[in-house]
């Protein structure tokens, strides 16, 4: 099947790169048990401080699912259904990567593609940028638990517009709706991603984990994500990674932190 994830991981920085570029890349489902299979393993890594998402190319960072996978994964409601589930399940392991993550969107980002970049922590947009759900145009019901994704990440007046209308909505406008964190010139987007990398990649993983677990616990009132920031915050505070901020902020110096 056609399209792939290529991944990589240096100077604590983890790139996953959609790649279909013939398809726009349209995330098959090959892809989306690839992006299951690097969170799965990434949990298991001291190595990955910072993970970043984009596609291949300038002109999208996804089309969208890829619609040869519809005649079969998707003939019928069964199907659907189980399709929905897989998407969900990669969804939620990117969104779920105890990692910061930033997707960096370039030209269209589009229906299951917008949904993976509603994933992660951060969206950097180049200003040609788009982003466009048009299930109604397809008469394709929306998974649920992919709503909820979307009202949190373009609020609710933001995913009725996606949602009610199939238009696009531009990377300015969702800049403006706080739907971006970073809307950048096309010809800048890479560096100033990279900057943002790097300088993410610098800080202290442990509290980077226990900043998001309380992001994450305090915007969907999960009772259990609460108690594992609770977790992650004691960690941080006893690490020695907390000893070495401190000494460094004293003999003014950057920190050199080792995730422990």
């Amino acid at each position: 099947m056609a399209g792939s994830i290529a991944i990589s991981v240096e100077g604590g920085i983890a790139r996953l790169v959609l790649t279909n570029p013939e398809r726009r890349n349209a995330i098959s489902s090959t892809m989306w048990r690839g992006l299951i299979a690097f969170a799965q393993d990434a949990a298991h890594r001291s190595d990955i401080r910072v993970a970043v998402l984009r596609g291949e190319g300038d002109l999208a960072f996804s089309g969208g699912a890829d619609i040869s996978d519809f005649d079969t994964a998707r003939s019928d409601a069964s199907g659907a259904q189980s399709y929905d589930d897989l998407v969900e399940q990669a969804c939620s392991a990117i969104e779920n990567l105890a990692c910061p993550t930033i997707a960096l969107v370039k030209g269209a980002c589009v229906g299951a593609g917008a949904a993976l970049a509603a994933s992660c922590d951060m969206r950097i947009a180049a200003d040609d940028a788009f982003f466009a759900i048009p299930a109604a145009r397809l008469g394709l019901g929306y998974d649920p638990r992919g709503m909820a994704r979307a009202l949190r990440v373009f609020g609710s007046q933001g995913a009725r517009h996606l949602f009610f209308t199939a238009e696009r909505l531009t990377a300015a406008r969702a800049h403006a709706i706080g739907a971006v964190d970073v809307l950048i010139p096309a010809a800048e987007a890479e560096a100033t991603t990279e900057r943002t990398l790097q300088r993410i990649a610098e800080n202290a993983p442990l509290t980077l984990k226990a900043a998001k677990l309380a992001i994450r616990a305090a915007e969907t009132g999960s009772q259990a994500l609460l108690g594992e920031a609770r977790r992650a915050t004691g960690a941080a505070n006893a690490s020695a990674d907390y000893r070495e901020g401190r000494l460094a902020f004293a003999e003014k110096r950057a920190p050199r932190f080792s995730g422990s």
